[in-house]
């Protein structure tokens, strides 16, 4: 899902987004394309990951702390059960003074009223659907980054962000040596005599093509760190394995989680 990571105020959390981005095709590919697609929720990294705020992140962070719930059994929840509002505890940006991003279970996952005489109030889940990973790590070059989009899907990686603000179409072929962005990385292609790589950005689909852009082997620095993570397990209504919990909590059933 392509998505613009400063609605509904700025927030500079593109390496949650990247992270994300990434880990949600690899999932596709896992599912071989069945069903709806699964959308993970940023704001599950921004509540409770302490690896990054609106103010920044690391390009592997985000993996990092998927792994470490992972090994609780629990992963990252899904975009329907914590919504991204595009605030981190520390941003002063639009409401986010006033919003409650707090690891708490309601900040995890959260359902609430269906029907107005349920008064609408939202409750944390003990059990939802989510996204576990079974490793990651870091690489970098443009061979070891074909080699890990052919053999295992879209990987995580920085860049420079500059030249890109107000780009539209074509590929971007400037050189640089800093970086100041994440993105997504989910293949590469050719133009005549110019390979170049099909980046997802997180700026919306107003920007570049539909929120793609292709950048030019070595271009943008965009070669010099990237990170990849595996998926170890994931809730789908294929695997018969979501969680049904009734009334007080005290009726549960669910059948193990697939792995892949």
């Amino acid at each position: 899902m392509s998505r613009n990571q400063h609605i509904p105020q700025y927030c500079g959390s593109c390496w949650a987004h990247g992270a994300v981005s990434a880990l949600g095709d690899r999932v596709k590919i896992a599912r071989k394309a069945q069903g709806a697609d699964i959308n993970l929720a940023v704001q599950h990294i921004l509540n409770c990951g302490d690896v990054g705020s609106c103010y920044g992140g690391s390009i592997d962070g985000a993996y990092q702390w998927i792994h470490k719930i992972s090994k609780t059994g629990t992963g990252i929840s899904y975009e329907t059960a914590n919504p991204y509002i595009a605030c981190s505890d520390d941003s002063k940006e639009g409401f986010c003074p006033h919003a409650n991003t707090k690891c708490n279970p309601a900040n995890v996952a959260r359902t609430c009223g269906s029907f107005d005489q349920e008064g609408g109030s939202c409750t944390g889940l003990s059990h939802y659907p989510n996204v576990t990973v079974a490793e990651y790590g870091s690489i970098s070059g443009k061979d070891a980054m074909m080699k890990e989009i052919y053999n295992r899907g879209p990987i995580a990686c920085g860049i420079d962000a500059g030249p890109l603000l107000n780009w539209e179409t074509g590929i971007m072929t400037k050189k640089s040596d800093s970086t100041d962005h994440v993105i997504s990385v989910v293949g590469w292609g050719k133009d005549g005599d110019q390979g170049y790589w099909k980046v997802r950005n997180s700026w919306g689909e107003y920007w570049g093509d539909m929120g793609y852009v292709n950048v030019a082997f070595g271009a943008l620095n965009i070669e010099d760190q990237c990170s990849w993570a595996t998926v170890k397990s994931y809730t789908a209504i294929e695997n018969d394995n979501q969680v049904h919990c009734h009334e007080g909590g005290d009726n549960c059933k669910a059948s193990p989680q697939v792995v892949v």
